[in-house]
């Protein structure tokens, strides 16, 4: 069940190449860390890896099998601010079941807790919304998590019990990790091996 990116790159209409002739592979259980400098598309791989758009070049392929946009796959993204993920007009509890509804041990493990069911996101500080953008995010068929700079706006203390908490699930479910971070030592801290985006600049 690897996710792959085969021959894979991509522009914006007739503009230049963010990149070009990415190949990767990314095993269950897999910890892999994206490092390089802003600007070179690595957001905007992780929105292919995660469906949200599709490659002008190359596959995206989960299992064998093309990941189309607006399609539901086994590959979930979580977005740098989470403030931009969540409905302002929801409490934290409709939010939290939009698309399945997590169990108790999950928003344990997360650090979730039940008081904050009942507020609104702007009564909530960046690192407890982002533990319920996760929450969302790790349902019950999620096999690869997409970290996108996830946890860079928060506290040392929020990073470490967040990180703690999402290896402890993956190792536990087998599930892949794809982690991008300008933070050289979260990398190799956390990441079994490391792609450097450098290498796709066209």
């Amino acid at each position: 069940m690897q996710l792959e990116a085969k021959g894979m790159g991509f522009r914006y209409g007739n503009g230049p190449w963010l990149f070009r002739g990415i190949n990767v592979v990314v095993k269950p259980g897999e910890i892999v860390g994206i490092t390089g400098p802003s600007g070179q598309g690595k957001t905007t791989f992780c929105r292919l890896l995660a469906g949200f758009e599709q490659p002008v070049e190359g596959t995206v392929t989960f299992n064998g099998k093309p990941i189309r946009k607006n399609s539901y796959h086994p590959v979930q993204l979580v977005f740098q601010h989470p403030e931009k993920a969540i409905n302002p007009r929801w409490k934290m509890h409709k939010t939290l079941n939009e698309g399945w509804k997590p169990d108790q041990a999950l928003l344990a493990s997360l650090g979730i807790e039940k008081e904050w069911l009942s507020r609104w996101p702007n009564e909530l500080s960046g690192g407890e919304l982002q533990r319920f953008c996760l929450a969302r995010a790790l349902g019950p068929d999620t096999r690869f998590l997409i970290a996108d700079e996830m946890t860079t706006m928060l506290d040392a203390i929020t990073q470490a019990q967040i990180w703690h908490a999402v290896l402890h699930i993956a190792k536990k479910r087998e599930m892949g990790v794809i982690i991008v971070s300008h933070e050289a030592k979260l990398i190799q801290r956390l990441c079994e091996r490391v792609i450097d985006f450098n290498q796709f600049k066209v």
